[in-house]
């Protein structure tokens, strides 16, 4: 195997000057570079990262741990986060929770065996609050990602959550409903009760009788078996004329539940969502929805997260960024007015 005394002897300088080029140190000619650059490519030299990681005190690893790889808005969001870490030289770790805290909790052992220099999460909600203290003893940085936690103090990046269901709710009241029910993801994540209390404030602005049988509570991620939200469909006595959706994947859900029920959306009932149902939605846009800017989310996210391990040994105030969702009107409400 090739070490640095190999590259060192036919470059003609000291093992010392090889280190510098290789960790980017010191002040070496650019001539001197160039030329143990050109010896290393010769040789086939391939860096000792580990050994690297132990000189630097970083291993230029992050790790980016999400909710749900299949909801196209993690997808895109995972992109803005890998192009940022590849633009700063990190490269990126990946992992998926699935709404999960079991799953979650195995993935903060292996963050923490990893030694990476810093974690981006959506973290899977409240009861997650271990895992981020977790994090906090072992001094790894962290920036959580569309999602707070109670108990932790940390950079952050969200969505106007609460303004977007409004908004939505005001698009439905604007086009004559006046019975709209949601369905919504659990209590226990921080963006799902502010869409709650978006929905209940455009109900109240609008003039709209809010009714807990009209609010149906499940996973932000895809069911399994719809017996349930079926059965509560089936008790609404009126239906609502239509179901604002807390996220993309539960409006695909819904939307397989009103199909098996032989509903036609707009024509029975009307739908929107928050989330954008990824690239595939521009060849044959369909819902409307409040869409969130998933690339920005996973890009700024990442930004924040270097710019903290960067100054890691220093107090500075937390950062919080909230991106406002955009209202994106297609052909999935039928106006009743």
């Amino acid at each position: 195997m090739v070490t640095i005394y190999d590259i060192a002897a036919k470059a003609n300088v000291s093992a010392m000057t090889v280190s510098r080029v290789i960790n980017n140190t010191g002040k070496i000619s650019d001539r001197t570079r160039a030329k143990v650059k050109r010896v290393m490519e010769e040789m086939n030299y391939v860096p000792n990262q580990t050994a690297r990681s132990l000189v630097l005190q970083q291993t230029k690893l992050l790790f980016l741990l999400i909710t749900d790889i299949m909801n196209p808005f993690y997808t895109t969001l995972a992109r803005g986060a890998e192009d940022a870490a590849k633009k700063h030289g990190y490269r990126l770790l990946f992992g998926n929770s699935d709404e999960n805290l079991e799953k979650e909790a195995d993935y903060v052992t292996t963050i923490l065996t990893t030694r990476v220099d810093g974690v981006l999460l959506a973290p899977a909600g409240d009861p997650s609050l271990p895992h981020l203290e977790s994090l906090q003893r072992h001094n790894v940085p962290f920036v959580l990602l569309d999602r707070e936690v109670p108990g932790i103090q940390c950079d952050i990046v969200l969505g106007d959550s609460k303004e977007g269901a409004r908004q939505l709710v005001d698009h439905l009241a604007a086009a004559g409903h006046r019975r709209i029910a949601i369905v919504n993801g659990s209590s226990s994540i921080s963006s799902a009760r502010l869409r709650l209390q978006g929905y209940k404030e455009g109900m109240k602005l609008n003039e709209l009788t809010y009714s807990d049988d009209y609010m149906y509570e499940t996973s932000f991620g895809s069911l399994n078996d719809l017996s349930d939200m079926d059965r509560w469909l089936e008790r609404l006595d009126p239906m609502p004329t239509a179901i604002l959706s807390g996220n993309n994947v539960l409006a695909v859900e819904v939307m397989r539940l009103l199909k098996q029920r032989n509903m036609r959306v707009p024509e029975d009932i009307s739908i929107v969502c928050f989330d954008d149902l990824g690239p595939h939605t521009e060849v044959e846009p369909f819902l409307t929805v409040a869409a969130q800017q998933a690339y920005q989310f996973g890009y700024m996210g990442m930004e924040m997260l270097i710019e903290r391990i960067g100054h890691r040994n220093e107090k500075r105030p937390w950062k919080k960024i909230v991106l406002p969702a955009e209202l994106l009107v297609r052909r999935s409400v039928r106006p009743l007015n």
